[in-house]
């Protein structure tokens, strides 16, 4: 049985989902004399196959069933989504290495942010049914313009909204800070933080990221189906999900396996996993796993967060995102990527952050009068 909408429980489940996520790559800081593409990997591994399977397999009373019981389309759906979001997944990565953890987090979620919130309500199952029932293109933009009365017009959905917009608004201030940093810092000061930094390479890798990424808002949709079987089999509504990160991130997977395979052959760096002698390569394989489970927890707690989010789920992934930058960027001042910029240019980051914080107040607010029409 579903249990009620708790639109607290959610914001604070997300939170923690939040935290995972803007935490993940510091692990990785650990790693010694790995190629990018190794470390990569084999985080990746943890966090897209082991993690998921584990958790899946303990919350869900009969996964295998749930998996087999699914609609196909669902599965598939679910699984493109996932390695286009596998694509996303993998140009984020190389954003942190460019860009640092503060404004390579800030640019990336802010479009993962507006295209992962945006879409899902407007591209539902019924739209994606009719597009490939060869309904016409009249019958699907009707669809989608009943949509989009539906989900923003209605007084909870114009707060929700708003929320959103709040959400890009401290996105772009975060930017302007980085942008001020890049002119502030002398080269030597960039790399002693970050040391590839590439503000050019980085904003470029960072737009492709979170457009890309955003496709794992569309995969959360298109898995409503597997939820729902997995609820039926006996799983606990509150873990409804873990069978469709299984798939969605099998999707990841496969996109950053064979790009990284391709980088290894390329550099000749698949030594790596068998190099480096004694506790350093223990040592490397141990710290790329933390990262990588690190990293899977925040879908463990952003698929329970969605649960308790009613009518209006698709703002979560607002809320998501708007945690992770308000921690990674707490961490890129940790690690001093802020260092030897002006005190107004700090001021900036952390007006930034302020409006982050006060978006998922105001994206709360907007399911806390959802659930009130309830």
């Amino acid at each position: 049985m579903a249990m009620s909408p708790n639109p607290f429980l959610g914001v604070f489940l997300h939170a923690i989902g939040g935290l995972a996520a803007g935490s993940f790559y510091i692990p990785f800081r650990k790693v010694r004399r790995w190629a990018w593409e190794s470390y990569w990997l084999v985080g990746g591994l943890f966090s897209w196959i082991i993690a998921p399977w584990i958790a899946a397999w303990l919350a869900c009373p009969d996964l295998l069933a749930t998996l087999r019981s699914a609609p196909a389309s669902s599965l598939l759906w679910t699984y493109v989504f996932g390695v286009l979001w596998g694509i996303g997944g993998l140009t984020f990565g190389l954003s942190m290495r460019y860009l640092g953890m503060s404004l390579g987090y800030a640019v990336a979620l802010g479009f993962c942010a507006a295209f992962g919130t945006a879409i899902p309500p407007l591209f539902n199952q019924e739209v994606v049914d009719a597009a490939l029932g060869g309904q016409g293109l009249a019958a699907v933009l009707d669809l989608l313009h009943g949509n989009f009365m539906n989900t923003f017009t209605t007084e909870s959905g114009k707060i929700l909204s708003g929320g959103i917009l709040v959400c890009l608004a401290g996105i772009a201030v975060c930017g302007r800070a980085g942008m001020r940093k890049e002119r502030e810092l002398s080269p030597e000061q960039k790399t002693a933080a970050v040391s590839e930094f590439s503000f050019v390479k980085g904003i470029w890798v960072a737009v492709f990221a979170g457009i890309m990424s955003s496709c794992m808002a569309l995969a959360f949709a298109a898995g409503k189906p597997i939820a729902e079987h997995a609820v039926a089999s006996g799983t606990a509504d509150l873990c409804k999900n873990f069978p469709v990160l299984i798939v969605a991130l099998a999707g990841g997977f496969t996109t950053n396996f064979i790009w990284c395979v391709v980088l290894n052959l390329r550099n000749r760096t698949a030594k790596d996993y068998v190099s480096g002698g004694g506790a350093s390569l223990a040592t490397n394989y141990l710290f790329s796993a933390l990262a990588g489970v690190t990293w899977y927890l925040q879908f463990f707690f952003y698929g329970m967060g969605t649960t308790k989010m009613g009518k209006y789920d698709f703002s979560s992934w607002t809320i998501h995102m708007a945690f992770i930058i308000v921690f990674s960027n707490l961490w890129g001042f940790h690690f001093h990527e802020w260092k030897g910029s002006s005190r107004r240019t700090h001021w900036l980051a952390f007006a930034g952050i302020l409006v982050l914080v006060v978006s998922t107040l105001v994206v709360g607010w907007g399911n806390y009068v959802a659930s009130l029409k309830k």
